[in-house]
């Protein structure tokens, strides 16, 4: 294995287990710290998803550095963000600043993630590679996962305390990620120096690609947002469930996601794509069906009625799993080698309109008519994903 590919993978690690110290129960933070309702919790989606709209732009104005050099930017901004709020809770909206900053952080690395993995592997093994990547990745969230529930179970972990532990150690794994990058850096500007890309590109042939990322602002805000908060607010679960069970799915994950790059090579890209359809509304479905009982009590918030929400919880981290699939699409109808860096960043732009858009919607419809009705819109906005695999036309 290439020593860039190996330093790679250490990235992975590192960040897997910041964002699993983070992203994975930031819901949990919002509400044992600042007790936020369904509504609000709609809203502070707004600052932690317009980074990524905005990011397309700040990408641009600085394609002048390298995919990696924007990374380190990328990394410093995350570590500022996430150490405030791990060192003292501020006021609700100085709260809010800071998420943006760290998002802002996030959101430029995870295109850039990808471009950079894409730019490091063998061509005739794409599939193969991306799999074991974005299996590695869940791996080390499902060592994080687990340490946040032994933390939280055991109360050297709290969202309640002035200094918030997981934030703490998130900060340390993105200065590591840091140094990974500076070093990567230096061999790959060996290798291969850097020729400034545009700052975005929007050609009609990437129309499916686009509208595969919009549909999926719509569904992972779904997945991030609402589907643990019908754990949270339904169900009255804490972060030490929310934990264990992204545990058990990201278990799952080491094995699905690298059979997923292996069916990409030996399927194509246009089967697949069915896959994705049917998984999303198949589980947005069930979902709302769920919420739908724990609201009426025709399901019972005991017993079976919460095996099946950590069931359909699971199942969800899997179907989102899934965009290593739109990742090799684009690589593969792609006019350009230039071209996707640029588009994976637009296309990360557009997702996060929408997602930010979702949020806000998603809050008034759960207070106003109910959680149920947030899901069957997934699940039939999903249906478009069905008509893009149709129409899609892939040489693989």
């Amino acid at each position: 294995m290439k020593k860039e590919i190996k330093i790679y993978f250490a990235i992975l690690a590192l960040t897997a287990f910041g964002l699993g110290m983070t992203n994975n129960i930031i819901s949990n933070f919002f509400k044992d710290a600042y007790n936020v309702t369904a509504y609000q919790r709609g809203f502070l989606e707004f600052p932690r998803e317009l980074p990524g709209l905005l990011s397309v732009f700040v990408i641009a104005g600085l394609s002048f550095l390298s995919d990696i050099r924007i990374s380190i930017v990328a990394q410093l901004l995350s570590i500022v963000g996430i150490v405030v709020l791990g060192i003292y809770t501020p006021s609700f909206n100085v709260m809010i600043i800071f998420i943006f900053i760290n998002s802002l952080g996030m959101h430029l690395f995870f295109p850039l993630q990808d471009s950079i993995g894409l730019e490091l592997v063998e061509k005739e093994k794409m599939g193969k590679r991306l799999g074991q990547f974005k299996g590695f990745f869940t791996g080390v969230q499902m060592v994080a996962s687990l340490f946040v529930f032994l933390g939280f179970k055991m109360g050297f972990m709290s969202f309640e305390t002035p200094m918030k532990t997981p934030f703490i150690i998130a900060a340390v794994m993105f200065l590591g990620v840091l140094i990974l990058l500076i070093s990567l850096d230096r061999i790959v500007r060996i290798n291969k120096p850097h020729v400034k890309q545009s700052g975005y590109v929007f050609r009609k042939e990437y129309k499916y690609y686009y509208t595969l990322v919009i549909l999926f602002g719509v569904q992972k805000q779904i997945m991030m947002v609402y589907g643990p908060w019908v754990l949270i607010e339904l169900l009255s679960k804490k972060a030490d469930t929310i934990s264990i069970l992204t545990v058990i799915g990201s278990f799952i994950g080491i094995f699905f996601i690298p059979a997923i790059g292996r069916l990409l090579d030996k399927y194509g890209v246009k089967k697949l794509l069915y896959f994705d359809a049917l998984s999303f509304i198949g589980v947005y479905l069930v979902y709302g069906l769920l919420a739908m009982g724990y609201v009426n009590g025709s399901i019972q918030t005991a017993g079976i009625g919460v095996i099946l929400a950590y069931g359909i919880f699971i199942i969800d981290r899997m179907s989102t799993q899934m965009g290593i699939v739109r990742t090799i699409y684009l690589r593969k109808i792609a006019l350009f080698q230039s071209d996707v860096t640029p588009t994976l960043t637009l296309g990360q732009s557009m997702d996060h309109f929408v997602s930010i858009i979702c949020a806000y919607l998603g809050g008034i419809i759960w207070s106003v008519w109910g959680p149920q009705y947030i899901f069957f819109l997934a699940a039939g906005l999903s249906l478009i994903n069905l008509f893009v695999a149709y129409k899609v036309d892939i040489k693989d």
